[in-house]
């Protein structure tokens, strides 16, 4: 059992201060995404690009200075997280021309109890019943998003000076590409749990901004064309 002074010690309160810090870019960037697919702008994959490449410069430029030793994980493996990276970004972000903020902000939570159930099949990780409980309870509302949405088109009939609902287009596309998307998310979360434990924190994310960059380079060219 924690204790009290142990809750509210300097290391507990500046992981939750920089938890939340993460929390407002995150929802920052989110907005920013449903405003681009609002005013018509679909460029999923050239959203997350430059991301990519900052984590190619900066680790990248570690890596070459202090290597003393060949990669650790095969540049194959590097090569499949990054594909599931990057596709994990493009279908959260592509889910915002079809459905709400809200929705997507809520059903990307699908990756708890995916990436749960991953680690227990491939990293033999332990899980208590408290934590399956909360699991049950994130999907319980998961599938009330998802009940909504599908019937967001009946309740917007007759309603004029609203589109739908669920404030999108296509409420029940916009889910399954969250839902898919956040389950990538949890497969690349995953593999890099497992592969930080071999080959390190910066060679993990120098050939993820590698790679990334390289994938998302061949992906977003066409995106580009289609909003010229």
């Amino acid at each position: 059992m924690a204790t009290f002074d142990s809750f509210f010690s300097k290391r507990t309160l500046i992981g939750l201060a920089l938890g939340q810090f993460v929390s407002l870019v995150i929802t920052s960037t989110a907005f920013s995404s449903s405003e681009l697919s609002r005013r018509g702008i679909s460029v999923p994959t050239s959203q997350s690009f430059l991301n990519y490449v900052l984590l190619a410069i900066v680790y990248g430029g570690f890596l070459v200075y202090k290597r003393k030793r060949s990669l650790q994980i095969k540049w194959y493996f590097y090569l499949m997280l990054a594909v599931a990276d990057v596709e994990a970004n493009f279908l959260v972000v592509k889910a915002y021309q079809y459905t709400s903020l809200t929705s997507v902000m809520l059903l990307d939570c699908w990756s708890i109890p995916s990436v749960i159930l991953l680690t227990w099949l491939f990293l033999n990780t332990k899980y208590r019943f408290r934590k399956f409980v909360g699991v049950a309870v994130c999907v319980a509302g998961l599938v009330l998003v998802v009940f909504s949405d599908v019937h967001s088109r009946d309740r917007g009939k007759g309603l004029p000076h609203f589109k739908y609902g669920s404030g999108g287009s296509d409420p029940v596309k916009g889910d399954v590409l969250v839902l898919s998307g956040a389950m990538l998310y949890a497969v690349s979360n995953v593999s890099e749990e497992f592969i930080v434990k071999k080959g390190g924190r910066v060679e993990l994310m120098a050939m993820l901004g590698l790679f990334g960059a390289v994938v998302g380079s061949c992906q977003m060219y066409p995106e580009i064309l289609a909003n010229i």
